[in-house]
């Protein structure tokens, strides 16, 4: 019997600074923003980002989120890949990325795999993956 089509919903993730990381998308990504929700009674403060195709991210803030040390091979999510286009859109946003601050890991380059990206550490030291 063939299981119903399944998609992923969204991804959600806990910042520090909810409005620079709102910020971030909507200036690097092209995301747009929902209304912010509050809830009082926790402090927590959300926002869904929709990227163009339809996917979505939940940024989210509490009082009580801990900032944790960033090891680069820790098991869990790791980072959050988008695809641009082309490699030559790779190459732009790389740059301004760069020129605005934030260090690239890695590329643009062809990975073993085939893929033509960067990584780029952003806000809060999340890394960011540009593929074509």
């Amino acid at each position: 019997m063939r299981q119903p089509c399944m998609k992923l919903d969204h991804v959600a993730l806990y910042v520090l600074d909810l409005e620079h990381a709102k910020d971030f998308f909507i200036r690097y990504f092209n995301a747009t923003s929902n209304n912010m929700y509050y809830n009082p009674r926790t402090g927590l403060k959300t926002y869904f980002l929709t990227f163009a195709d339809g996917a979505k991210l939940e940024i989210m803030q509490r009082p009580n989120v801990v900032a944790a040390p960033i090891e680069p091979f820790r098991q869990g999510y790791i980072h959050i890949a988008f695809s641009v286009g082309s490699r030559e859109k790779v190459d732009a946003l790389t740059r301004r990325l760069e020129e605005d601050g934030y260090k690239v890991l890695s590329g643009p380059r062809t990975t073993g795999d085939g893929y033509y990206e960067s990584c780029v550490q952003g806000f809060e030291y999340n890394l960011i993956e540009i593929t074509e």
